[in-house]
Formats: structure tokens, sequence, C-alpha cells
């Protein structure tokens, strides 16, 4: 059985975060996403259908062309999951800048 795709599988790769940064802008064709890439069309082909597959894209067809577009929602997941972590770090930063600051007003005061 095939593991489900996340969004995180999704954002690991930078040529996907690239499509995705891409597509946010506008729709564009698998042709157009290609060209700006050092890759086969077959390779931007893989890596749309796991940003599909992953819910941050989808394909629109129009005629016998197939437009990429962003579904940004879908990364609501890793944002919340990021934040968590964010506000760990950030008490902690917190924490150190009130130890560094007593530990250099103690210093000035014993001089």
């Amino acid at each position: 059985m095939e593991a489900r795709r996340d969004v995180f599988q999704a954002i690991a790769d930078p040529t996907r975060r690239e499509i995705i940064g891409m597509v946010a802008h506008q729709s564009l064709n698998v042709n157009a996403l290609a060209e700006k890439f050092d890759v086969s069309r077959q390779a931007v082909s893989l890596h749309v259908k796991i940003l599909q597959e992953c819910g941050l894209i989808s394909i629109r067809q129009q005629g016998r062309e197939r437009y990429c577009e962003a579904k940004l929602e879908g990364l609501a997941e890793a944002s919340a999951w990021i934040e968590q972590y964010k506000q760990f770090w950030m008490s902690k930063f917190d924490s150190l800048d009130k130890y560094l600051t007593k530990i250099q007003s103690e210093k000035k005061t014993d001089k």
C-alpha cells in the first residue's frame, strides 16, 4: 500500500517550492513551468503530480492545455506545525534575553 503524500513532502523539495511560488502568482501550464527549470518536462510533470496529490495545486484543463493553479490553503497544516515551534523558541529567546540583560546589569553594579 502506498503511503499518502503530505504537504511536508511537497515543500521538502526546492523545485516544488519554486513551482508553488510561480503558480501562486498566476496559473501556468506545464510547458511554461518546464521552460523555467533545467530538468525535463517529464520531471516537472512528476513534481506537479506530487503537488496535486498533496493538495497544493489543482489542474484546470483548458482545451489541450493543463493549467496549474495554487491552492495555498493546503499550506495551513505546515504553517500550524511551524507556528507551535516558533512560539516555543520565541519564549526561549525571551528568557535568554531577560537573563542576559540581568547579568549585564549585575556586571555594571559590580564595578
